[in-house]
C-alpha cells in the first residue's frame, strides 16, 4: 500500500488526499492565508490517521456495548462514542470509521484557524464547519433521482456532519434502502446511525433478496457470518412501504433520543423523512453545493 497522498484536483481548490480506503476530498473557503494554512494542517494530521488506527483495528472490529471502552488513537476514541449510544442493536466503531475521518481531518484544518466554511467529505460521509451565518448545499446521490435532491444545511441548525448508507453503498448493509441520508452533530455519529437505520430498511426472508455472508466477500471484514444484500428484486408498493417503515422507527427514535437531527430514507422510489430536512430544488439552493455520495 502506497503511503499518505495529497494532490490539487483540476479546479485548484479542491484537496484530495488518499491513504488505503481513505478518500477524502477537502475544501475551506475563507482568507487566503487562512486557507493555506488549513490545507496545511490538514495535510499534516493525515499522515498518521491510518497507522492509528491499524494499530487498533482488531478491538474496532469487535462489537461495541453501552459502556464505552478506551482506546489509544483520538479517531479510534470518535468511532467508539459514536457507535456506543447505539449498541442495543449489533454494531461495531467500525460503522463510524469514515465519518470519524472526517472529523478528526476537519479538527485538525480548524486549529487555531478562522474560516467562513469548510468540509471534509469522506467517500459521502462528511463533516461540515459553518461560520456564522454561513451555509451549505449538499447533493444526495442513491435517492432513485440522481442528483436532483438537494439538502440545505445552515450555521444555525446545529449539524456538522452528514453520512448516507445503504446496499448499493461502498460498505456492506444487512438491509435493503438505496440510501440512508442522516444529519447528525458529528460526521462519526451521522455515520453510525445511517448504517443503523439502512439495516433496519428490510424484508427479512423475502425471495427476491439476495444475500451472502459477509466474511465470503471480505474475510476480514467486522461483519462475520451475517448476511450482506447483493441484490433487490421487484417489490410491491406495500413491500416498500413497510420496509421504509421499519427504518422510519428506528430513525424516529434515534431523533427523540438527541441522537441525531433528521434522515432521509430511499428504497425503489419511496421515500420517507423524519426531523427538519428540507429537500430543495436545485435552483433554490443557498451556498456551496457538495456532491454527497
Amino acid at each position: 500500500m502506497n503511503g499518505p497522498q495529497a494532490h490539487w484536483l483540476q479546479d485548484g481548490k479542491r484537496l484530495h488526499l488518499n491513504h488505503g480506503p481513505i478518500d477524502l476530498i477537502v475544501e475551506v473557503f475563507g482568507e487566503a492565508r487562512e486557507c493555506r494554512q488549513a490545507y496545511e494542517q490538514a495535510v499534516a494530521r493525515f499522515q498518521t490517521i491510518l497507522p492509528e488506527l491499524v494499530e487498533e483495528l482488531a478491538e474496532l472490529r469487535r462489537p461495541a456495548s453501552l459502556h464505552s471502552r478506551s482506546f489509544a488513537g483520538p479517531t479510534a476514541r470518535r468511532m467508539e462514542a459514536a457507535a456506543a449510544p447505539l449498541a442495543q442493536d449489533f454494531i461495531t466503531p467500525m460503522a463510524a470509521v469514515a465519518g470519524s475521518v472526517a472529523d478528526e481531518t476537519l479538527e485538525a484544518l480548524l486549529s487555531g484557524r478562522r474560516l467562513d466554511r469548510a468540509y471534509v467529505n469522506n467517500g459521502g460521509d462528511s463533516a461540515i464547519h459553518l461560520g456564522a451565518g454561513q451555509s451549505i448545499t449538499l447533493a444526495i446521490a442513491g435517492t432513485g433521482h440522481g442528483l436532483a435532491d438537494r439538502i440545505a444545511i445552515g450555521a444555525g441548525d446545529g449539524v456538522r456532519g452528514v453520512a448516507t448508507s445503504g446496499w448499493r453503498g461502498r460498505s456492506f448493509s444487512l438491509g435493503i434502502a438505496d440510501a440512508i441520508t442522516v444529519l447528525a452533530r458529528t460526521g462519526a455519529e451521522a455515520d453510525a446511525a445511517a448504517t443503523l437505520i439502512a439495516n433496519a430498511v428490510d424484508l427479512p426472508g423475502h425471495p427476491a433478496i439476495r444475500r451472502v455472508p459477509a466474511h465470503d466477500l471480505a474475510p476480514d471484514n467486522d461483519l462475520g457470518d451475517r448476511l450482506v444484500t447483493q441484490e433487490v428484486g421487484p417489490l410491491s408498493p406495500t413491500e416498500i412501504a413497510a420496509a421504509l417503515d421499519s427504518g422510519l422507527a428506528v430513525a424516529e427514535d434515534f431523533r427523540r433520543r438527541g441522537l441525531i437531527a433528521a434522515s432521509a430514507l430511499f428504497l425503489a422510489g419511496q421515500s420517507r423523512i423524519d426531523g427538519s430536512m428540507a429537500l430543495a430544488a436545485p435552483h433554490k439552493s443557498p451556498g456551496k453545493e457538495v456532491a454527497h455520495a
